[in-house]
C-alpha cells in the first residue's frame, strides 16, 4: 500500500495531515543586504512575487523552491540547548529570513501558507543546515542545527509582511510546488 497524502480521503494518516487549526505568527524578518554578511533585523519588507525579499542579496531562479526560508522560533532555543547556551539563540545567526512562531513548521511541507493579508508562500521542502553553522554558533553548530534548520518556500504571491502578521495555512500546495527537487 503506497503511503497516504492529501488527496487520499480514505485514510486516517490523510485526514490527520489535512487538519492543522493553528495559526502562527511572524516574529522575526531578517535581510541579507550582502554574501557573507549579517542580516538585518527589519520590522517588515516586502515580498516580490516569484522572487525573494526586496533588499535581500539572495537571487533565486524564478519559479525557484529556494526563494525564501522560514525557522520556527521554538527552535531557536532547542539550538541554544545543544550548545549548552544559556539563552536561544538570535535568528539573525541561522540566516534564515523568517522567524515563525505557533506552527509546527514541518507539518507545513507540501502545503500552502499566508502570511499577513497578502503573502502567500508554497512551502517546498526543508532547509537544511550548511557548515557555515560550525562559524557562525562554534564547534557543534553544524549538528545542533540538524531536524532545526527550517523551511524553504517558494513566493506564490508577493505583498508586504510585518513582524506580529498571523501566519495560517491556506491549502495543500500545488502540486509542482512540492514536488522534490
Amino acid at each position: 500500500m503506497a503511503f497516504p497524502f492529501f488527496g487520499d480521503n480514505k485514510s486516517t494518516i490523510a485526514g490527520l495531515l489535512a487538519t492543522l487549526p493553528q495559526q502562527g505568527r511572524l516574529e522575526w524578518i531578517g535581510l541579507r543586504p550582502a554574501r557573507r554578511t549579517a542580516l538585518l533585523a527589519v520590522p517588515e519588507a516586502e515580498v516580490l512575487t516569484d522572487q525573494r525579499l526586496a533588499g535581500d542579496h539572495a537571487s533565486p531562479k524564478p519559479s525557484g523552491k529556494r526563494q525564501l526560508t522560514l525557522i520556527q522560533y521554538e527552535h531557536l532555543g532547542a539550538v541554544a540547548g545543544f550548545l549548552g547556551l544559556p539563552e536561544p539563540v538570535a535568528p539573525g545567526r541561522l540566516r534564515r529570513n523568517l522567524v515563525v512562531s505557533g506552527l509546527n513548521l514541518l507539518a507545513l511541507k507540501g502545503r500552502q501558507i499566508q502570511i499577513g493579508d497578502e503573502v502567500l508562500l508554497d512551502i517546498t521542502g526543508e532547509c537544511h543546515p550548511c557548515s557555515r553553522m560550525e562559524e557562525e554558533l562554534g564547534p557543534g553548530g553544524y549538528n545542533a542545527m540538524r531536524g532545526h534548520g527550517g523551511l524553504t518556500a517558494h513566493i506564490a504571491q508577493g505583498g508586504t509582511i510585518r513582524v506580529g502578521d498571523a501566519v495560517r495555512v491556506v491549502a495543500p500546495a500545488p502540486p509542482e510546488a512540492a514536488a522534490p527537487a
